[in-house]
């Protein structure tokens, strides 16, 4: 029998059972669709992390507390290594290689205005904020070092914090009196919106207030959550972590045989510790779906199993009238690849789908990634050929006499 008319034989077998074809069919769909929705979303969070972190500025480097461990213990919350402002105005002082040094203090605290209220998170910050951090002012402005030196109660809130309120334009705030942590604050600036990003927390949802004045009047110490450091260009980066380096363990006084207390980090060890994480978030995603493929598979080899059973009579009387081994084993198997592709193409129309829906209706990040697309077609394909064998095999090995006879 020739390859064109096997093909056509195994065709019509399908139209012939049409609802149980769809059905059958579904598994595939299903899975190929999950494939490409999860992946597209795993995709969607580590392009929005990297664009995150990349719109802080590639010369950021962040300064932060560590634990101090000795030997046999572990550090206490009484003994517990911190930073100070002593240490950030030390990094500005004898640093050569800054163009910036920001330090940072802040505690979760409830804003209030008009009987609304919403808890935010409180930063005291040096008024080089905006210039470290790449943000900008979209009305009002920013405050002064005559500001922070007078430790004044005024502050700059971000886009979120205003919806939080209820106020409909930046305008509707400005010059207005907040309460925050029990203290009166003017708000002279809003904050342009950065955009909130998937799992990376909202920039959009904060409140700056001078450093001096969140020192005294607000939250009392001197302990800073970080110090942003600029270096001024990217090849210097390694120089300027090193007189950090060098600086903060002259100033906390650590001997030769000592860890560091503090921890620097760059953007490019944060793309890089988050770029696996989503790494591995999507490999994960993607062989849950995985297994719905699978799942898809082995019902296509059972639908494939039973059609072979009904059909006993049908190919004992195709091989009596000169139908090989080899044509029964490739008609069925074209049936189960059939069905595979099929489904594996509604699947990539599916898939697609999904991924743009929660793109648009729950504005999460996503994207599609064409590998993924056809590494899934390509899956779908294999997996009716690896499901398929089994019953065409079956199917071909009938002996014609005893096929003839089956009720």
């Amino acid at each position: 029998m020739m390859l064109g008319e096997t093909f056509r034989v195994a065709l019509d077998a399908l139209r012939a059972n049409k609802l149980r074809s769809l059905l059958t069919m579904l598994g595939i769909v299903i899975g190929v669709a999950a494939v490409i929705a999860m992946v597209a979303l795993g995709q969607g969070a580590q392009k929005a992390v990297n664009a995150r972190i990349a719109a802080l500025g590639t010369t950021l480097l962040t300064v932060s507390p560590g634990q101090g461990f000795g030997p046999g213990r572990i550090a206490s919350a009484s003994d517990r290594a911190e930073l100070s402002i002593d240490d950030s105005e030390a990094l500005l002082e004898r640093g050569t290689t800054f163009a910036a040094v920001q330090p940072e203090m802040s505690r979760s605290l409830q804003v209030q205005y008009q009987g609304k209220n919403t808890n935010t998170t409180i930063a005291g910050v040096t008024p080089n904020y905006l210039e470290v951090r790449i943000y900008t002012i979209g009305a009002g402005r920013m405050f002064t070092e005559g500001d922070d030196a007078a430790r004044r109660r005024v502050a700059v809130v971000g886009s979120q914090v205003l919806t939080d309120l209820g106020l409909p334009t930046p305008q509707a705030i400005l010059g207005q009196k907040v309460r925050i942590g029990g203290g009166q604050f003017e708000v002279i600036g809003v904050l342009a919106s950065k955009g909130q990003g998937a799992g990376f927390g909202n920039p959009d949802d904060q409140v700056l207030i001078p450093i001096q004045t969140a020192r005294y009047r607000l939250m009392g110490g001197d302990r800073l959550r970080s110090v942003s450091v600029l270096a001024r260009n990217e090849a210097e980066i390694p120089a300027t972590m090193a007189e950090i380096q060098k600086i903060l363990r002259r100033e906390h006084r650590l001997d030769s045989d000592q860890a560091d207390d503090f921890s620097i980090r760059s953007q490019a060890d944060f793309l890089n510790t988050l770029g696996e994480t989503t790494q591995v978030f999507t490999l994960l995603l993607a062989g849950i779906a995985t297994v719905s493929l699978l799942v898809g598979g082995i019902g296509i080899m059972n639908i494939m199993l039973v059609s072979v059973t009904e059909r006993t009579r049908e190919i004992g009387l195709r091989k009596a009238i000169g139908a090989t081994r080899e044509n029964i084993l490739l008609q069925f198997l074209i049936e189960a690849v059939v069905l595979c592709v099929l489904g594996g193409l509604v699947g990539i129309g599916l898939g697609a789908g999904a991924a743009t829906l929660m793109h648009v209706a729950w504005n999460w990040n996503t994207s599609v990634d064409w590998t993924s697309v056809a590494v899934a077609f390509a899956f779908s394909g294999v997996i009716g050929v690896l499901f398929g064998v089994w019953p065409a095999r079956r199917a071909a090995g009938f002996d014609p006499i005893e096929a003839l006879r089956y009720e």
